[in-house]
């Protein structure tokens, strides 16, 4: 579609840009909503910059348990790697794409890591947390759009590309399963800051999103035309990690409905007493 453009003699990824816009979005917006709620914006801050360090790494991390057969290789070949750049080569091999599963956990990795480490209360912080992850991946999405990645399934009324950074999906007219996340993932945004702004689920809004965003992405991975991502059996694997985070989605609300019941007290209807 548009995977670059050329700026003062620089080749700049759309993918790369859209994912910056990302960025600046959700810090602007966590530092703004921190200060309206009396929490440190700066914390706030700090946390959101250290997570996108998680999102980093663990998000490659995640793509090479993908490749294990390109581990593999590696591994059984050790002695094609002679110089600096065949190490280089070695790795990006494996590590050279990113998952936003693997992205998603290391930044709820890093975030309750750094809520201990400075002793703040996780769930006031991990409501702004919620509202960035659909923001941030809305951006990304329309980059993947842009870029070519993540394409569809073949559909006669799809987007063909000419010049995708993937091959695989060029020529070939594409459902547009990246927009269609990207929608997803603002409606998703809209709708829990609806719930922050209303104080309702409050301090449960993450268990909110990893219940909603795993069922819708379970659906459109049936629709994504890009197979090299890895599969276990018939299901992808973010097929399967979405099961697992839907799961433990619902456990945790569920959970937490139950404490609250049994936090409030009983009525005795005869008297009007409160029993506890």
């Amino acid at each position: 579609m548009f995977p670059s453009f050329e700026l003062f003699d620089r080749t700049i990824s759309m993918y790369a840009l859209c994912a910056l816009a990302g960025i600046f979005a959700v810090l602007l917006l966590t530092y703004k909503l921190a200060e309206k709620r009396g929490l440190d914006e700066f914390e706030m801050l700090y946390m959101m910059l250290f997570s996108f360090v998680g999102v980093l790494v663990f998000s490659h991390i995640l793509y090479a348990f993908t490749k294990i057969d390109a581990i593999v290789f590696v591994l059984t070949h050790l002695e094609m790697i002679k110089t600096f750049d065949d190490f280089v080569t070695a790795v990006s091999f494996i590590f050279g794409g990113s998952v936003f599963y693997g992205g998603l956990i290391g930044a709820i990795i890093v975030f309750v890591i750094y809520t201990k480490i400075r002793k703040l209360n996780f769930g006031d912080y991990s409501d702004l947390g919620a509202l960035a992850i659909p923001l941030f991946h809305f951006f990304g999405r329309i980059g993947c759009f842009l870029s070519g990645c993540c394409y569809g399934i073949e559909w006669k009324y799809g987007f063909v590309y000419e010049n995708s950074l993937v091959e695989s999906a060029n020529h070939v007219p594409r459902f547009p399963v990246q927009l269609v996340e990207a929608a997803f993932n603002l409606f998703l945004f809209f709708l829990l800051f609806y719930l922050y702004k209303k104080r309702k689920a409050r301090r449960k809004l993450i268990a909110v999103y990893l219940t909603a965003y795993p069922a819708c992405r379970f659906v459109l991975e049936f629709f994504r035309g890009d197979t090299y991502r890895g599969f276990i059996g018939m299901l992808s694997t973010s097929q399967i990690i979405s099961v697992i985070l839907f799961i433990t989605g619902v456990s945790w609300l569920a959970l937490a409905h139950f404490k609250k019941n049994r936090k409030e007290p009983i009525k005795n209807v005869d008297n009007n007493n409160i029993l506890f």
